[in-house]
């Protein structure tokens, strides 16, 4: 589908980041712009600056993780606007808690975030993109939903939103409607993804300590995020896909190359390998070295 002038997109997760390059790439080609985030402040200051590309723009205050929310986004879009072209679900958090003997809170916030609020931006928008006969969802997954050993909540969400996009695009091709379908798997983006728990939602009680050893990981992690591609070349990616009806978005080749490896071993049914390298990071296991050196006691003086 051809991003131009008087088509209007949706973005989630668009006051930073991914989100607000997404807003920028689709405000350059002369679309006008829904941003949508549950951080309001940097929702005006991330308008701003798309508003500024000569376009307009709406800002809505959005909780994907709660289907009413989404909803009242769709409608306050196709009232602004009257339709939507090219919808992003793509807000994301992830957290710092420990999976397995942390509180159950930080896989709701987890799931219902990356998981949910993509399965009710889809459920909000397909009505409309299928109603007119043209328009294109991407949904943001990671590389993380194709080669675990991020995070358990937020390898099983994006996993899924990888699964749930291919059904998406299987449905969208087998019973014939227009709507073009994307996922997006990146690595290692120049975002602030691991401060999300800024946003954490008061209604799930108090915010989840963080894991053992987690300050070592995160040590590791900033850096090569801190390193990594700037969010407008994946936005420029994400654009290319759009208008040339490409499912996969890849912005990180080498990480495909470890998750085909991967593959690979499973085909063989060999069991997962404890010595993951993922492109940027230590092996899994001199990481595992540093975190039990760093709960060791000190030594006698």
């Amino acid at each position: 589908m051809r991003l131009e002038a008087g088509k209007v997109a949706v973005v989630t997760g668009a006051a930073s980041g991914i989100g607000l390059a997404l807003a920028e790439r689709f405000a350059s080609s002369g679309m006008h712009v829904v941003l949508a985030d549950v951080d309001e402040s940097g929702l005006t200051t991330a308008a701003d600056r798309v508003a500024a590309r000569g376009v307009e723009t709406l800002t809505v205050r959005t909780d994907v993780s709660d289907e009413a929310s989404v909803q009242a986004l769709a409608s306050a879009a196709t009232q602004r606007f009257g339709t939507v072209h090219v919808v992003c679900n793509n807000a994301g958090v992830v957290s710092q808690a420990d999976a397995w003997f942390g509180p159950l809170s930080a896989w709701t916030w987890v799931l219902g975030v990356n998981l949910w609020g993509v399965i009710h931006g889809v459920r909000a928008f397909l009505p409309v993109l299928a109603a007119q006969g043209e328009g294109h969802i991407v949904n943001t997954a990671s590389i993380a939903g194709l080669l675990p050993g991020f995070g358990a909540a937020y390898d099983a969400s994006k996993h899924a939103v990888v699964a749930l996009t291919e059904d998406l695009y299987l449905a969208m091709r087998g019973s014939g409607l227009p709507i073009g379908v994307s996922v997006l798997c990146p690595g290692w983006v120049r975002t602030n993804i691991l401060d999300a728990e800024r946003n954490w939602p008061d209604d799930l009680g108090a915010e989840p300590e963080r894991a053992i050893g987690s300050d070592i990981v995160l040590g590791h992690v900033r850096r090569v995020i801190d390193e990594g591609m700037p969010p407008a070349a994946v936005a420029d990616l994400v654009a290319d896909a759009v208008q040339s009806d490409r499912f996969w978005v890849f912005p990180h080749p080498d990480f495909v190359e470890v998750a085909v490896r991967r593959w690979h071993d499973i085909a063989e049914g060999l069991d997962p390998r404890l010595d993951l390298e993922v492109p940027g990071l230590p092996s899994t296991t001199q990481i595992a070295e540093e975190i039990l050196a760093s709960l060791a006691p000190p030594p006698a003086p």
